[in-house]
């Protein structure tokens, strides 16, 4: 009996101690699991930014003129000749003739549904679009630019407005500058990021989370749409250390 007694006391000393053991392990542990934890905690997030100025590499053109008559056979007739004359005038300037589109001219019954009939002159007033798209984005500048030349074969010609028949720039070499961009982005948010560690007196850690961000194309300006901005965003989370 004595001995039974002592192998029980001696298995409840050495339970005893292996818990001890155990509660001071812990004891270790939670220190530094916290001091962990926080130093999880402290991040940083910047954002990156990247801008370029590109030209513009492809242009939509629509070329809108009107034409009046009181006979519609003869105000279609006259229209047949003047988008000949506008067709020429394009491809002898280098677009090719792939590139235009006549759309199917409107047409407006002036004296039939006019309420101030008095004020016009023709029955019919018909509007003809002609569409130019292109990758020649210098040669439908320069033609812009000439539109006296039509004026004087008799064909006054507009380019719309911002609504109805607007000229249309666009840029279509995002995905070639995009990479660089990106890159160019992503170090200017390390930049941010390592001046914001300094200022606190810590230092950068490894990259946490990262996102590419929004990649936008706009108008430089209203008087050059030709010239696009290219914004590239990056947002980029970092851990900080001491």
């Amino acid at each position: 009996m004595d001995k039974q007694y002592t192998m029980e006391k001696r298995t409840n000393l050495f339970t005893a101690i292996c818990v001890m053991i155990g509660l001071i392990a812990i004891a270790i542990a939670i220190p530094i699991s916290v001091k962990n934890l926080t130093s999880y905690k402290r991040t940083v997030t910047v954002k990156g930014l990247c801008e370029r100025e590109v030209k513009a590499d492809r242009v939509i053109w629509p070329i809108v003129y009107k034409e009046g008559g009181n006979d519609l056979k003869s105000v279609y007739s006259n229209l047949t000749a003047k988008n000949a004359t506008i067709v020429n005038w394009l491809k002898d300037a280098g677009i090719n003739e792939n590139e235009i589109t006549i759309s199917a001219p409107s047409v407006e019954d002036v004296r039939t549904y006019s309420y101030t009939v008095e004020n016009h002159t023709y029955n019919y007033i018909v509007t003809q679009v002609i569409t130019i798209c292109t990758n020649n984005v210098d040669t439908v500048l320069e033609l812009n630019a000439k539109q006296s030349d039509l004026f004087d074969m008799g064909i006054a010609i507009g380019s719309g407005s911002s609504w109805e028949n607007p000229v249309v720039y666009e840029y279509t070499g995002l995905n070639e500058i995009k990479p660089e961009m990106i890159e160019e982005a992503t170090k200017n948010a390390r930049a941010s990021a390592d001046k914001f560690a300094k200022d606190s007196d810590s230092r950068i850690g490894k990259i946490i989370t990262a996102s590419q961000g929004q990649v936008s194309v706009a108008d430089r300006d209203a008087n050059t749409p030709y010239i696009k901005t290219v914004r590239v965003v990056t947002t980029i989370q970092y851990m900080l250390r001491d």
